[in-house]
C-alpha cells in the first residue's frame, strides 16, 4: 500500500504531483501560474490569467500577452526592488525566449499586430455577442469575465499596434468603447448583482429587494459637490462616499450589506409589497433603525448628550434621512478596522459626522467662513481611513507595541477596553472634532517621548500618558477576593460563627439561642468591617495605575470607602466590648483602652449593627425586586445616580442585568439549599467534631522537642493547631465546588429528562415510535399553514404525540419523504450507510398515487412478507386467527397490503391485451370480493401461495433488468401464473372463469388450448418497459426488497456514527423548539469560520507516508473506520485499494480521508449542507401541488423536456438561499499561500469551486513601489479582501483552471493583527457576512445534514421573549466526534460532552451564566455588531477570547441561552501531549480571566446568588482545584513539622492527632476532587440521561478499569500548575495543539520538557515529604491509619510522575525504551546558545522554561523567593535526627549542615573550574586530584560509619536533607538570575542545574525501563489504552505494530 510513497512511482503522472509545492523562485515551465506572482506587481496578474486562457486556442497571442505583461512589470518596477521580483522577471524572461520561435511558426496572420486584431475580433463574436441576452446566474458571470478578458487583449493590442506603429481598426475600436462600458457594470459581485442588466436574475426579482434598491436611489434633494458627474444609478451611499471620503469596495459592500439586511427584515414581517411599485416598509426600517442605534441612543443618554438623529418633519424625506443615519454607521463600522473592538469609540466619530451630515442636509452655514457646512474631514479618496481611522489606528498599534507582544505587565499599556472606556467619560469629548493632536488620548508614553527628544527635561511631559482607564490588570491572587469578596466574606463569616458555636457550649446548633453564646457570635460584625476595610484597600491599591484617567467623584468615593471602612473597624470593637457585664479577653483588652471600668449598655452595640446593616437591608429588599434595581441602575436621574454611586461606581456596561423574579426565584432555590446542604456537612463533619480534640492538644505541655525549637514556651501548642485546622480551612473553602457537582447533576439531570432528552436512544424505540415521526416531521420542519398552537399545560408537556399522518394526505406524506430521503442520502454519501442499507432506509421519492396506504421505509418491513406467507400456507381457512397475528404486527399489515396493491398495479401496467385484462380484472375482483367477506382462506387453497410467490419474485427480477431479450420468459411466467390461480388455488371458482374465458374464446378449443394462447399475442403485454421512469424503477426495486429481504433488519444502519445521528435527531423533533417559518420569513444568517494554516485536505503523500511505525494515516483510518471504508470503495465502484490509484479517483480518496480528520474540507461540506438545506426547504414551501407530487429530485435531475419551468424554481430556490446564508471562511494567510504557490491555497480554491456560494476572506499584503524614491524599501500595504471563485462556463469543451476573482478590496490602516490572531482574524473578514444571526464556527467542527433543517426553528429563538430580555447569543449542544481513538480520547470526549450539554444546561437556566465558550454559538449579529464584535481580541488578557464575548454580551444587557434540539459536531484533542496542552492553555486562560475587568465587573453587578454561579463556573472552578492540590502541601507539610519537631510523638495519645476523622473526612473530599469524580459525576447523568443508566454505569466502570482516576488527576496537576503561574508570573499563551490523528510514540524527551516543571517536580516533592512521614512517624502509630490518610497521596505522586508513561502508545517496548534513552543523552549534553531550539538542547529548554521570571515584576520574584524557602525546612529538620545528633539539640548542628553544602559546592566548582583550565596542559595532575577528591570523600564516609556509628538511614537522610536545599537554592538563583548572572555564579547554577535534571531523569526512567523487560506490560498497555478500538474488533497491534509484513509480501509482487 506504501509502494506509492517509495521509489517504484508509477511513470505516467509524476508531473501533475511536482506543481503544487514550487515557489516564485523554481518556476518550472508548468507552473507559470498566474497566481505566483509578487504582491509589488500584482498589477499583471489579469494579463498573465487571460495568457493561460488563449493559449490553447491561439499561442502566439498568449505570447504577446505575456510579452506585454513583461514589460508591464518592468515599468511597475523597474529596479526590482519588490520581494521576489526580480527572480519573477528573470523566469518570464527565460520562457519568452523559449517560446518566441515556436509561437511565430503557427501564427496565422502576417504580423503580430493583424494577429491581435484577428483575435480580438473573434474572441467578441464568439463570447460577447454570444452571451449578450442571458439571465441565467452563471451567465452573467461567463459574461463579465469575457468583458474582462477582452479589455485585457485590447490593452495588449494597442501595445502591440504602438511597437509596430499601426492603427487599429476603427470597428475593433467601437467594440472597445462596448466593452469598457460595459466592464465597469459588471463587476464581480458577491450576493446582489446590482448592474441595470441583471435585474432579470432570480433574486433581483424579489419585490422586497427592487424596494430597498428603489428606496436608496433617492437621492433628491441631496447637496452634491460642484464638480460632481452624474452617473446613471446613483444612490444616498454614493453620495455619502463623495462627502466623508469612504473607499469605494467599503462602499459596495456596505450597499449590499444593507439591502439584503433591509429586504429580509421587510420580507419577514410585513405583507408582500405592491408589484408594480415596490415601496420600502417605514417599519421594517424603523426596526433595523432601533437594533442598530440602540448602543449608541444609550451612550449618548449615559454621557447626557443629544443624540445626532434628527428626523426631518416632512413625511417623504423620513426614509431618506433613516437610510443616510443607517449607510453612515455602517460605512464607518465597515472601514474601522481595528477600531471595531471599540464600539464606543465608534459611537463618538458616528455622533459627529451625523452630526456634520445634519448640518450639510439643514443647509446650515458655518460661522467661521460663512460657507455651507462641509465634513471636517472629507472629499477626497480615502480621507475617513486616512483621517479618522489611521490616528487611532496608530494609538492601539503604539500599545499594542509597548505591550511586547504581552510580555510586559498590563499595567503599562492599554488595551482595547482601555481605549474604548476612555469613551465612557464625557472627557473624550474634549478630543474635539477635527481630532486634536495633541489630546490627551493621542498622547504617548514617557519612554517613547524620551527616546524621541532626548536633550528635552522629560519632566514636562511627565503626566500626559493617560494610563490605564477605569481598571488595571495586575497580576495577583488577591484579585480573586476582589471581584468575588460578598463570597469570600459569607464564607468566613460562617466559618467563624460555626466555630464560636462549637466551642462554647455543648456544640448544639441550637446552642446560639443562650445568651452568652450568641453575644460571642455578634462577633461576626466586627470581623465583617474587617474585611470591608481590607476590601476597600485593596480597591485603592489595584486601582492605582489608574488613577489618572479617574475622575474626581470615582476618586472621592474610594476614598470615602476606605473612611468608612477604616471608622467600623473601630466603632464596632468597641461598642462590643462595652456590651460585655464580664467580658472575654478580647473584648477586656479593648475595654482596658478606652479606661475599663464603666458600665455595660448592650444597646449600643445592638445599633451600632444596625446602623452598620443598613445598606445591606435596603440591598435586600431590592434583590426581591429585580425590576426596580434595573430601574435604578439605568436611570440617569441625579438623586438616583448619588444613592447608585456610594453602591458601585457608575459604569456604562453592567448596568440593568437583573433577571425576572422568577428567574430569580429559582436560582436563589437552588444556592439556598446548596449552600445550607454545604454548611450543615462542614459543622457536623469537619468542624465540630475537631473542637474537643483541640481543646485537649491546647492543655498538653511538650517538652521534649526533637530539634532546635526557637519558641519553647509558645502558648497552647499553636503549631500543632495551625497544622490541624490549616487543611481542613482549605477544604472548607474548596467543598462548594464538590456540592455544586453534585447539586448540577441532579439539577441538570432533572431539566434535562423534562427537555425530553433521550427519549428515543436506541433503534428500538426509534421503530416503536416510526409511526409518528412522519407527524413530527410535518409539524416541526414544515411551516405551519394555520395549525392550532401546541397544547401547553401539564398534559401537552407529558404526552408529546403527534397525529399521524393518514394516507390521503399527499402533501404531508411527499414532504417528509422528500426531507427523510435527503438525509439517508447525505449519510450515504457521507460513506456512513451502504447501498443495500440506504435502499432499506429510503421512503419512495414519488409516492405512488394508486396505493392508498403510507409506504413506510423497508427497513421497518423486511422480512415480514416471508413471514406472513408461512403463516397464510399453514393457516387452512382460519381466517380470523390469521386475521389478528397479521393486525397484531402494524407493520406486517402494512407490508401484506402495499405488496398486494404493487402486485396487482404492477400486474395492470404490464397486462395490455383487452381478453388477458378482463380474465386479471376478474380475478382480483374475486380476490377482494372475499377480502371483505373475510372468508379468503376457506374459498381458495392457500397452500400454493409460495409457488405463486416465486412466480412473481423472477418476474420482478426480469423486470428490474428490463432486457427485451426476456420477453418470452415474461409470457411464460404470466401463463405459470394464471395456472397457478386458476388451478391450485381457485378449485371452486374455476368453471365460472372458465366460461368467461369461453364467452369470447373459439367454440370447440378445448380450455387447454385456449389458455396457452393467452399472453401470448404481440400486444398483450408490454414489455419492456419503455420509457423507464425513475418511479417505476423505484417501485420494482422497493417491492423486490419487501418480498426478497429475508433476515429481519433490525441492525440497519450498523453504523454506530449513523445510529446516534438518526436517533438523536428523530428525539429531538419529539423536543420543544419553535414553529418553523417558511424559508423566505426565516431570519437571514452568516456562518464565520477562521482558518490560519491548519490541514485544509490531505495530500495523497501525506496519507500515505508511514510514520515511525510504519504506519500511514490512511492505513490508521482505513483500520478505525472499516465499515466507512468498505462502503466508500462501494460508493467508487472499486474493489479494492489499488485500483483507487486512476487520477479521477485521488481526490475521492483525499475527501475521503480527511471528512474523518480535522480538516477545514470536513468544516465547510458541513457548513454547506445549510445551503442545501435551505434550498430543499425553500422548494418545498414554494412547489405547487404538481412539482411537489415530483419531487425535489426532479429538480435536481433536471432531464431536458422540461428544463423551463424546473430550471427556473431551482433558481427561485438558490435565490432564497443566497438572500439568507452566506458563509464566509477567513483564511488570513489566502494571499501569501497563493503567492508562495502553497499547495493549502490550492485546496481552498478547490473548496470555492465545489461551493460556488462559499466566500474566502483573507488580509492582502502588498508591497506598492515607494513614491520616495531615497528609500530603498517598499512600503506595505494591508488590504481586506474577499475573493469567490470564477464560475466553470457552461461550455464544457473548454478546460479552464481554477480562478478566484476579487469581489471586495478595502484597505486597512496597517497590519490587522495586533491582539490575539483568532479574534483579529474574525473582526477583519466580519464586514463580509450578512444576516441577522451569525455562527461562529472553528476549524475543527463539522456539521450534519439532518441537523442542518432545524436551524431556521433555532433562529426563531432570537424572537422568543424569555423573561426581561431577548436572547442575544444562542448556545448549541456539540457532539465530540473524537471519542474513538484511544482511552484518553474518549475521557476527554466524555468530560467534554458533558459539559457542553448538562453544564451548560445548568448554567444557561436556572443559573443564568452561560457565556460563549467555543464556537457554535449563535451571535445575534446586530446586537454584537455595535457592542463590540464577537470576542475580545487584546494580547494575553484576553487568551480565551470566546468567554469573553460572553461576559461582553451579559453585560451589556444581553441573554445566553442553550438548546439541545440541534447539535454541531467538534474534534478534540486526542493524545496527552495534546490534551495537556489544551488544558494548559484554558487554564492559562482562566488565570488570566481572574485578572480582567470583565469577571470583577460580573463579579460586583451579579446578585450575590448568580455571583455565586459565576464564580464556581469560570474561574472559581481553576481556583479551587488549586486549594485541591495546596490542601495536600499544607497537610504534608504540616505533618512535616509535627514529626520532624517531635510534637507528633509528643501528643501521640491525643486522639486527635491518632484518629482523626474529620481531616480524614477533609482529606477524601479533596482526593474525591482529586480523581476526577467532580468530572464524572455529570458524565454519569448525561451518559444516563441519553443512552440509559446501564450503559453510563458500564461505561463508567470501564472509565474507571482503563485507569480514568489517572487521567484526572494528572489533568488536575496541569490546570493547577499553569492557572497558578499565570497568576504569579504571566507568561500565559495560545498553544497551538496540532489537530492530527495520534497513534504515535511520544519520546522520554518529549515528555520530560511538557512536564517537568508542572508535574514531576512536584510529584518528588510530595514524595519525599512522604517518604520522610515514613521514616520518622511510624513508631509510634499505626500503619493502617496512614495508609488511609496518605494512600490518595500516593497515588497521586504516582500519577503525577508516571501517568506521561502509562498514556504513551508503545511506551513500555524495549526497542523504544533504547531510541529514548539516547534521544535523551543526547538533548540533556548539547550546549545551548542563541538559535538553538529547546528540543535539541537542554540548555536552551532551561533558559525558555524560566522565561516567565523575567517578566514577572518584583512582587512575583518576591512570592517565587517565598516559596522557595519552604525547601530548607527539610535539612533544618533532619539533621537533628541523624544517628550522630541524637544527643545535641545546639542550632550549631545546623550551621555545620550549611558548612557541608559549602564544601560540597566548592568541591564541584573546583573541578568544573579545573576541567576547563587544567584538563588539557596538565591532564594528569588534574586526574591526580580528581583521584585524591574522590579518596577523600570515600575516607570521611568511612570515618563517619566508624567512629560516630553513622548508618545506612543516616546516608538516606542526608541525602533527604540536602537534595530540596540544593533546589531551594537553584530556585532562588533562578529568581535572582541578574545578580548571579553579576557576580559571575550563572554558569555553575546551570552545571548544579543539569545534575538535578539528570537524577530526575534517572528517577523516572528506572522503573519504566524495568517495566518494558517484561513483554506482558506492553500488551497490557496497549489494551488499555485502546480499548475502544479493541471492543470494535480493530486491530491495533497492526496499527501499532506497524504492516512490515504487509509491504514486504506487496514489494514481492
Amino acid at each position: 500500500m506504501s509502494s506509492r510513497g517509495g521509489s517504484s512511482q508509477p511513470t505516467g503522472q509524476p508531473q501533475r504531483r511536482i506543481l503544487r509545492t514550487q515557489t516564485a523562485g523554481n518556476l518550472g515551465e508548468t507552473a507559470f501560474d498566474s497566481e505566483v506572482v509578487p504582491s509589488s506587481l500584482s498589477e499583471i496578474a489579469p494579463i498573465l490569467r487571460v495568457a493561460n486562457e488563449v493559449e490553447s486556442s491561439n499561442p502566439r497571442v498568449a505570447y504577446l500577452c505575456r510579452f506585454y505583461a513583461f514589460e508591464k512589470a518592468h515599468r511597475l518596477d523597474p529596479t526590482s526592488s519588490g520581494r521576489g521580483v526580480r527572480q519573477f522577471k528573470t523566469a518570464l524572461l527565460q520562457r519568452l525566449e523559449r517560446e518566441n520561435d515556436p509561437t511565430l511558426v503557427g501564427r496565422v496572420k502576417k504580423s503580430d499586430a493583424r494577429e491581435m486584431q484577428s483575435f480580438y475580433q473573434h474572441y467578441y463574436k464568439k463570447y460577447i455577442q454570444a452571451l449578450q441576452k442571458v439571465a441565467d446566474k452563471a451567465d452573467r458571470a461567463q459574461l463579465t469575465k469575457a468583458y474582462q478578458t477582452a479589455n485585457v487583449l485590447f490593452e495588449v493590442l494597442k501595445a502591440v499596434n504602438l511597437t509596430q506603429s499601426m492603427e487599429v481598426d476603427r470597428e475593433i475600436l467601437e467594440a472597445q468603447d462596448k466593452v469598457a462600458e460595459k466592464t465597469e457594470i459588471y463587476v464581480p459581485y458577491n450576493i446582489l448583482p446590482l448592474d441595470p442588466d441583471s435585474s432579470n436574475q432570480a433574486i433581483m426579482r424579489y419585490p422586497e429587494i427592487q424596494a430597498v434598491v428603489y428606496a436608496l436611489r433617492n437621492t433628491r434633494g441631496l447637496p452634491w459637490t460642484k464638480d460632481h458627474k452624474k452617473k446613471g444609478d446613483e444612490d444616498i451611499l454614493d453620495w455619502l462616499q463623495e462627502m466623508f471620503g469612504f473607499q469605494k469596495d467599503n462602499v459596495a459592500n456596505q450597499r449590499e450589506h444593507l439591502i439584503l439586511l433591509l429586504a429580509n427584515v421587510h420580507i419577514r414581517q410585513f405583507p408582500k409589497p405592491d408589484q408594480q411599485q415596490p415601496k420600502l416598509d417605514d417599519r421594517a426600517l424603523t426596526e433595523v433603525m432601533r437594533k442598530l442605534f440602540k448602543n449608541y441612543k444609550k451612550w449618548c443618554k449615559y454621557l447626557d448628550r443629544k443624540s445626532s438623529l434628527w428626523l426631518p418633519t416632512i413625511q417623504q424625506e423620513v426614509q431618506q434621512r433613516k437610510l443616510l443615519y443607517m449607510g453612515l454607521y455602517l460605512l464607518i463600522w465597515g472601514e474601522a478596522a481595528n477600531l471595531r473592538f471599540m464600539p464606543e469609540c465608534l459611537c463618538y466619530i458616528y455622533h459627529h459626522m451625523a452630526f456634520e451630515l445634519y448640518g450639510m442636509l439643514a443647509g446650515n452655514v458655518s460661522p467661521m467662513t460663512g460657507e455651507n457646512v462641509k465634513p471636517a474631514y472629507g472629499g477626497e479618496e480615502e480621507a475617513f481611513l486616512g483621517k479618522v481611522v489611521t490616528p487611532i489606528y496608530e494609538v492601539i498599534r503604539r500599545e499594542a507595541e509597548r505591550s511586547r507582544r504581552g510580555k510586559s505587565k498590563h499595567s503599562q499599556w492599554r488595551n482595547y477596553d482601555d481605549l474604548n472606556e476612555y469613551f465612557w467619560s464625557v472627557d473624550c469629548f474634549r478630543l474635539g472634532w477635527p481630532m486634536r493632536a495633541d489630546a490627551d488620548f493621542f498622547c504617548k508614553p514617557i519612554e517613547q517621548i524620551r527616546e524621541k527628544n532626548e536633550e528635552e527635561k522629560p519632566s514636562t511631559t511627565r503626566d500626559r500618558w493617560m494610563g490605564k482607564v477605569n481598571f488595571v490588570e495586575i497580576r495577583s491572587f488577591w484579585h480573586i477576593f476582589r471581584s468575588f469578596d460578598r463570597m469570600w466574606s459569607f464564607f468566613i463569616l460562617c466559618l467563624q460563627g460555626m466555630i464560636i458555636i462549637a466551642w462554647n457550649g455543648s456544640g448544639d446548633p441550637s446552642a446560639i439561642f443562650t445568651a452568652d453564646v450568641f453575644k460571642k457570635v455578634l462577633s461576626i460584625f466586627i470581623t465583617a468591617a474587617v474585611l470591608k476595610l481590607g476590601q476597600a484597600a485593596l480597591d485603592v491599591i489595584l486601582s492605582w495605575k489608574a488613577q489618572r484617567s479617574m475622575s474626581f467623584h470615582v476618586k472621592l468615593r474610594y476614598i470615602l470607602k476606605v473612611v468608612s471602612a477604616a471608622a467600623w473597624v473601630i466603632v464596632l470593637p468597641v461598642t462590643y466590648a462595652y456590651s460585655w457585664e464580664n467580658p472575654p479577653v478580647f473584648a477586656q483588652t479593648i475595654k482596658n483602652w478606652f479606661g475599663g471600668n464603666s458600665s455595660s449598655s448592650p444597646s449600643l452595640f445592638i445599633l451600632a449593627v444596625v446602623i452598620y446593616l443598613a445598606p445591606n437591608i435596603l440591598a435586600a429588599v431590592l434583590f426581591l425586586f429585580p425590576f426596580l434595581r434595573r430601574i435604578l441602575e439605568s436611570s440617569n436621574y441625579r438623586i438616583v445616580m448619588l444613592m447608585m454611586w456610594w453602591s458601585q461606581p457608575r459604569l456604562y456596561v453592567g448596568r440593568g442585568m437583573h433577571e425576572s423574579a422568577f428567574s430569580l426565584f429559582k436560582y436563589t432555590l437552588f444556592w439556598v439549599l446548596l449552600i445550607i446542604t454545604k454548611l450543615a456537612f462542614s459543622y457536623y463533619i469537619e468542624i465540630k467534631p475537631l473542637v474537643g480534640p483541640t481543646k485537649a492538644i491546647m492543655s498538653v505541655r511538650v517538652t521534649n522537642f526533637q530539634w532546635h525549637e526557637f519558641f519553647p514556651r509558645a502558648k497552647n501548642n499553636i503549631g500543632v493547631v495551625i497544622a490541624l485546622w490549616a487543611p481542613i480551612i482549605l477544604v472548607y473553602f474548596m467543598d462548594t465546588q464538590i456540592w455544586y457537582a453534585i447539586f448540577s447533576t441532579l439539577f441538570g439531570g432533572i431539566y434535562g429528562a423534562f427537555r425530553r432528552l433521550g427519549e428515543i436512544r436506541t433503534l428500538g424505540m426509534l421503530r416503536s415510535r416510526f409511526k409518528s415521526l412522519p407527524g413530527a416531521f410535518n409539524y416541526r420542519l414544515i411551516p405551519a399553514d394555520d395549525r392550532d398552537k401546541n397544547k401547553k399545560g401539564v398534559w401537552g408537556f407529558f404526552s408529546r404525540s403527534f397525529p399521524e399522518v393518514p394516507s390521503n394526505k399527499e402533501k404531508e406524506a411527499a414532504r417528509f419523504a422528500q426531507l427523510w430521503n435527503k438525509i439517508i442520502s447525505s449519510f450515504r454519501d457521507e460513506d456512513l450507510i451502504s447501498n443495500k442499507e440506504m435502499n432499506l432506509l429510503l421512503v419512495p421519492y414519488w409516492a405512488d398515487r394508486d396505493l392508498d396506504l403510507i409506504q413506510w421505509p423497508p427497513f421497518l418491513l423486511a422480512s415480514k412478507i416471508p413471514i406472513a406467507l408461512d403463516m397464510a400456507k399453514d393457516s387452512d381457512s382460519r381466517e380470523k386467527e390469521l386475521n389478528k397475528r397479521i393486525e397484531s404486527d402494524p407493520y406486517m399489515k402494512c407490508a401484506v397490503r402495499e405488496c398486494y396493491a404493487s402486485f396487482k398495479n404492477i400486474i395492470m401496467v404490464l397486462v395490455q391485451g383487452k381478453r388477458e385484462q378482463e380474465v386479471i380484472e376478474y380475478i382480483f375482483s374475486e380476490v377482494d370480493k372475499h377480502l371483505v367477506e373475510g372468508n379468503l382462506t376457506s374459498e381458495f387453497k392457500m397452500s400454493d401461495l409460495p409457488t405463486l410467490y416465486d412466480h412473481f419474485v423472477k418476474l420482478i427480477k426480469i423486470l428490474l433488468k428490463n432486457n427485451p431479450d426476456d420477453r418470452n420468459e415474461v409470457v411464460l411466467l404470466f401463463q405459470d401464473m394464471l395456472e397457478v390461480v386458476t388451478r391450485d388455488m381457485m378449485e371452486a371458482q374455476v368453471s365460472s372463469l372458465v366460461e368467461s374465458i369461453h364467452g369470447f374464446g373459439h367454440e370447440g378449443m378445448t380450455l387447454h388450448e385456449e389458455q396457452y394462447q393467452l399472453f401470448a399475442s404481440s400486444g398483450a403485454i408490454r414489455f419492456p418497459i419503455n420509457p423507464l421512469t425513475e418511479a417505476w424503477k423505484e417501485k420494482i426495486n422497493r417491492l423486490y426488497l419487501l418480498l426478497t429481504t429475508k433476515e429481519s433488519a433490525m441492525d440497519v444502519p450498523s453504523n454506530l456514527e449513523a445510529r446516534r445521528r438518526i436517533s438523536f435527531f428523530s428525539n429531538s423533533l419529539f423536543m420543544d423548539m419553535p414553529d418553523a417559518p417558511k424559508v423566505r420569513n426565516m431570519l437571514s444568517f452568516s456562518v464565520l469560520t477562521p482558518y490560519y494554516t491548519e490541514e485544509v485536505l490531505f495530500s495523497l503523500k501525506e496519507l500515505e507516508v508511514p510514520n515511525e511505525d510504519g504506519v500511514s494515516i490512511l492505513f490508521y483510518l482505513q483500520k478505525i473506520f472499516p465499515d466507512e471504508w468498505n462502503n466508500f470503495l462501494e460508493r467508487v465502484n472499486r474493489r479494492t485499494e489499488e485500483e483507487l490509484k486512476a487520477p479521477e479517483l485521488e481526490e475521492q480518496l483525499r475527501l475521503w480521508a480527511s471528512y474523518r480528520g480535522q480538516t477545514l474540507t470536513r468544516t465547510v461540506r458541513g457548513m454547506m449542507y445549510y445551503r442545501e438545506a435551505l434550498e430543499l426547504q425553500a422548494f418545498l414551501d414554494m412547489a405547487k401541488h404538481e412539482d411537489l407530487m415530483e419531487g425535489y429530485k426532479a429538480i435536481e435531475l433536471n432531464t431536458e423536456d422540461n428544463k423551463g419551468e424546473r430550471s427556473l424554481i431551482k433558481a427561485q430556490c438558490e435565490a432564497v438561499a443566497d438572500m439568507k446564508f452566506t458563509y464566509v471562511v477567513s483564511c488570513q494567510q489566502y494571499g501569501i499561500q497563493k503567492r508562495s504557490a502553497d499547495a493549502r491555497a490550492q485546496d481552498i480554491l478547490r473548496l470555492m469551486t465545489k461551493y460556488p456560494s462559499l466566500r474566502v476572506a483573507y488580509i492582502d499584503e502588498v508591497e506598492e513601489p515607494n513614491k520616495d524614491k531615497s528609500k530603498k524599501i517598499n512600503d506595505k500595504v494591508y488590504y481586506s479582501a474577499l475573493v469567490k471563485a470564477v464560475p466553470k462556463s457552461s461550455d464544457a469543451s473548454e478546460s479552464t483552471q481554477n480562478l478566484d476573482q476579487v469581489i471586495y478590496r478595502i484597505k486597512l490602516p496597517g497590519p490587522a493583527i495586533l491582539g490575539e490572531g483568532k479574534p483579529e482574524n474574525q473582526n477583519h473578514a466580519i464586514i463580509f457576512t450578512r444576516g441577522e444571526g451569525l455562527q461562529t464556527i472553528d476549524m475543527n467542527q463539522d456539521n450534519y445534514m439532518e441537523e442542518a433543517l432545524k436551524m431556521r426553528n433555532l433562529l426563531q429563538e432570537f424572537l422568543e421573549h424569555d423573561g426581561v430580555r431577548y436572547p442575544s447569543i444562542l448556545g448549541l449542544r456539540e457532539h465530540i466526534f473524537t471519542g474513538s481513538v484511544s482511552s484518553l480520547a474518549w475521557f476527554m470526549s466524555n468530560q467534554e460532552t458533558s459539559f457542553v450539554t448538562i453544564g451548560q444546561r445548568l448554567l444557561a437556566n436556572p443559573l443564568k451564566v452561560r457565556f460563549h465558550y467555543g464556537h457554535p454559538d449563535v451571535f445575534d449579529r446586530l446586537f454584537h455588531l455595535t457592542r463590540g464584535g464577537v470576542c475580545k481580541a487584546s494580547k494575553v488578557i484576553n487568551l480565551s477570547e470566546d468567554i469573553f464575548a460572553g461576559f461582553n454580551s451579559t453585560l451589556r444587557e444581553g441573554n445566553v441561552t442553550h438548546h439541545e434540539y440541534i447539535q454541531v459536531g467538534k474534534g478534540r484533542d486526542v493524545g496527552l501531549n495534546q490534551i495537556s496542552m489544551f488544558e494548559a492553555k484554558i487554564a492559562n486562560g482562566n488565570g488570566e480571566q481572574t485578572l480582567s475587568r470583565d469577571i470583577y465587573r460580573l463579579g460586583h453587578r451579579f446578585d450575590f446568588f448568580r455571583m455565586l454561579s459565576c464564580y464556581f463556573t469560570t474561574v472559581g472552578f481553576y481556583f479551587n482545584t488549586l486549594i485541591t492540590v495546596l490542601t495536600v502541601y499544607v497537610f504534608l507539610y504540616g505533618r512535616l513539622y509535627l514529626v520532624l519537631s517531635g510534637l507528633e510523638e509528643g501528643l501521640s495519645q491525643q486522639p486527635a492527632i491518632r484518629d482523626n476523622k474529620p481531616l480524614q473526612v477533609a482529606l477524601a473530599s479533596q482526593s474525591f476532587v482529586q480523581i476526577g469524580f467532580l468530572m464524572a459525576l455529570p458524565m454519569l447523568m448525561e451518559i444516563g440521561l441519553e443512552r440509559g443508566f446501564r450503559t453510563a454505569l458500564s461505561e463508567f466502570i470501564l472509565m474507571q478499569l482503563q485507569l480514568a482516576p489517572v487521567f484526572f488527576t494528572f489533568s488536575l496537576g496541569t490546570k493547577t500548575h499553569y492557572y497558578g503561574r499565570t497568576l504569579l508570573h504571566g507568561g500565559a499563551k495560545y498553544r497551538p495543539t496540532g489537530r492530527g490523528f495520534v497513534v504515535f510514540h511520544a519520546k522520554f524527551a518529549d515528555n520530560y520538557r511538557l512536564y517537568s516543571r508542572s508535574h514531576f517536580v512536584k510529584g518528588i516533592e510530595m514524595m519525599i515529604l512522604l517518604l520522610v512521614y515514613q521514616i520518622f512517624g511510624h513508631t509510634y502509630r499505626s500503619a493502617v491509619a496512614y495508609v488511609l490518610i496518605t494512600v490518595s497521596m500516593w497515588f497521586m505522586v504516582g500519577t503525577w510522575l508516571f501517568a506521561p508513561f502509562l498514556f504513551n502508545p508503545s511506551g513500555f517496548e524495549w526497542q523504544k525504551i533504547v531510541d529514548d534513552w539516547t534521544d535523551w543523552n543526547k538533548w540533556i549534553t548539547n550546549r545551548g546558545g542563541i538559535g538553538v531550539p529547546p528540543e535539541k538542547s537542554w540548555e536552551s529548554w532551561w533558559e525558555e522554561e524560566q522565561e516567565h521570571l523575567r517578566h514577572s515584576g518584583m512582587r512575583g520574584i518576591i512570592a517565587e523567593i517565598l516559596l522557595s524557602l519552604r525547601f530548607f525546612i527539610y535539612q533544618y529538620g533532619l539533621v537533628y535526627h541523624l544517628n550522630i545528633t541524637k544527643h545535641t539539640k545546639s542550632f550549631l548542628v545546623y550551621g555545620a549542615s550549611w558548612l557541608v553544602i559549602l564544601l560540597i559546592l566548592f568541591v564541584m566548582k573546583a573541578v568544573s573550574v579545573g576541567r576547563r583550565r587544567f584538563s588539557a596542559s596538565y591532564q594528569l595532575v588534574f586526574r591526580l586530584i580528581k583521584g585524591m577528591i574522590f579518596l577523600t570523600f570515600i575516607s570521611i564516609l568511612v570515618t563517619l560509619v566508624a567512629l560516630p556509628h553513622m548508618t545506612i538511614q543516616d546516608i538516606i537522610v542526608c541525602i533527604l536533607a540536602f537534595m530540596p536545599t540544593g533546589w531551594g537554592m537553584l530556585l532562588i538563583a533562578q529568581a535572582l538570575k541578574p545578580l548571579v548572572h553579576k557576580a559571575g555564579f550563572w554558569g555553575s547554577i546551570k552545571t548544579l542545574a543539569r545534575g538535578y535534571e539528570i537524577i530526575m531523569g534517572l528517577l523516572l526512567f528506572t522503573p519504566v525501563a524495568f517495566l518494558a523487560w517484561f513483554p506482558f506490560v506492553s500488551e497490557f498497555q496497549t489494551r488499555m489504552l485502546f480499548n475502544q478500538a479493541f471492543s470494535r474488533g480493530l486491530q491495533i497491534s497492526r496499527i501499532l505494530g506497524g504492516q512490515r509484513k504487509d509491504r514486504a509480501s506487496r514489494n514481492k509482487e
